[in-house]
């Protein structure tokens, strides 16, 4: 209220942000001839948003992935954008804007059928929180926080040092050494075109280096994502890890158990699905990370035949990714977890329980384990359980069972996937070639595709009311009728 007061009075200063640069230690500012971005690389909406902001008297900077990813050469997925303005004020610049978020509120500015995230600066996890710095402004007390009624919100750790509540404002160098990595730090200007770097991370990046900011231990104490996130992204920008980053992994990954299930779900989806997730789930073995999150993966991968199998599965979902097409979450863990539905299902049967009956225990159990690590929604679980029943019915190629199948609505999921099973050894190559041959025959060659059906015909007592036999006839042979598919 007081500095909206202070505009209204005396106006706001629209003089370029970087003119003045209060801070405790003064970031280094690379000039468009040296980092090579221009302008014109910045989402229009992206543009408009920073250059509001900037007109308004306040700082406005494109910030984490896509500054990084501008720098790399790469297209970045979402332009964030990170202020000192506070969400009040954000809201009241653009009118098309709403403020969300319990945990840390940002503000969601619309722009055409595009939606920009802005945060306001925040501060460290520990301490009293800091107002956001106002280099173009009279010194002015900020936000003690950022509760609902302006009360103050400081950062709140569990017993393992995990963040539960970090939700204070800060400066923008603050800003800076409260992200994950130095990679991930850099605020490029798109008005003056500069590119602010306050931990190195410009040199980071060139030199092919992906490093956390701060001490290792405390940071993977605060948030142990942060292990999945520093393999994903080694992965995706093709960058090593630094030595320091990585030391403590091993012994600290215990304290994804942690983690809420869901939370994991997210981060591990984000991961299978970077396009490197056959890379990703290599490292993830190798650091000893994988146990909290797919536990039976040591067991699965030391079996040749599981091995070939999940490396075929996220190989084809790599590429799937890199060729933009649309992958299945349900169809990757429906992979993932095969191999543990079928040992569990194989173990059922050999206890003399029905086929049916020991494959739709032995899906239950194996979901039930997994979701104690890793919670798997049931939006997923449904499609996983449909592929995993449909597998047996594949070995039915006579009657009217092929042509039923076809028309289940997840005929296509369940194919690819026993054609994974061919392509792994699992099960004989001729079964993926017929169902091949037969989905894309004309309607008429498919009958004689058809196999003959050796086993014995069943037979079932007709309803109704039973009818006596004449003297000279079995009863038998009127209520003995021949069924077939």
């Amino acid at each position: 209220m007081i500095r909206q007061l202070l505009h209204r009075v005396f106006g706001r200063n629209t003089s370029a942000p970087s003119a003045t640069r209060a801070s405790s230690s003064s970031p280094r500012i690379i000039p468009r001839e040296q980092h090579g971005i221009a302008r014109d690389h910045i989402h229009p909406c992206a543009l408009k948003v920073t250059s509001g902001l900037q007109e308004a008297g306040y700082a406005a900077f494109i910030v984490g992935g896509a500054a990084r990813d501008l720098l790399l050469g790469l297209e970045p997925k979402d332009f964030d954008v990170a202020t000192n303005a506070t969400p009040e004020e954000v809201r009241a610049i653009f009118r098309r804007s709403r403020i969300i978020g319990r945990r840390f509120r940002l503000v969601h500015v619309m722009c055409g059928a595009e939606t920009v995230e802005v945060s306001t600066f925040r501060g460290g996890p520990s301490g009293p929180p800091s107002p956001p710095s106002l280099p173009s402004l009279p010194s002015l007390p900020g936000p003690s926080g950022n509760g609902e009624n302006g009360e103050t919100l400081h950062a709140h750790a569990d017993e393992h040092g995990r963040l539960l509540r970090d939700n204070v404002f800060g400066s923008q160098e603050e800003d800076a050494k409260r992200r994950d990595f130095t990679v991930n730090a850099l605020f490029f200007d798109p008005v003056q075109e500069e590119l602010w770097d306050y931990l190195n991370g410009y040199e980071d990046l060139k030199a092919g280096r992906l490093k956390i900011i701060g001490d290792p231990v405390r940071r993977y104490r605060e948030d142990p994502i942060r292990m999945l996130r520093v393999v994903r992204l080694a992965a995706k920008l093709d960058m090593q890890i630094d030595p320091n980053t990585a030391a403590p992994i091993g012994d600290l990954a215990p304290l994804l158990r942690n983690v809420p299930p869901s939370r994991l779900f997210e981060e591990m989806l984000k991961l299978l699905l970077s396009g490197h997730a056959l890379s990703c789930v290599v490292d993830l073995r190798t650091r000893g990370l994988h146990h909290g999150l797919l536990p039976m993966l040591d067991v699965i991968l030391e079996q040749p035949l599981g091995e070939r199998f999940i490396t075929l599965a996220l190989k084809n979902t790599d590429e799937r990714v890199r060729k933009e097409k649309p992958v299945s979450p349900g169809f990757l863990f429906a992979a993932l977890l095969w191999h543990e539905v079928l040992a569990a299902w194989n173990a059922r049967q050999s206890t003399g329980e029905k086929p049916v009956h020991a494959l739709h225990q032995a899906m239950s159990d194996v979901l039930a384990v997994q979701n104690e690590n890793l919670a798997i929604p049931r939006r997923y679980d449904a499609i996983m359980k449909e592929i995993w029943a449909m597998q047996s019915r594949f070995t039915g190629r006579s009657g009217r069972r092929p042509f039923r199948l076809l028309e289940h609505p997840r005929f296509r999921a369940a194919y690819d996937f026993m054609l994974l099973r061919c392509e792994s050894g699992e099960i004989e190559m001729e079964l993926g070639k017929w169902w091949e041959e037969f989905q894309h025959a004309p309607a008429g060659e498919r009958e004689a595709m058809l196999l003959k059906d050796d086993a014995p015909r069943k037979r079932r007592r007709t309803r109704g009311r039973k009818k006596s036999a004449p003297a000279n006839t079995s009863a038998a042979d009127n209520t003995i009728v021949e069924t077939s598919e």
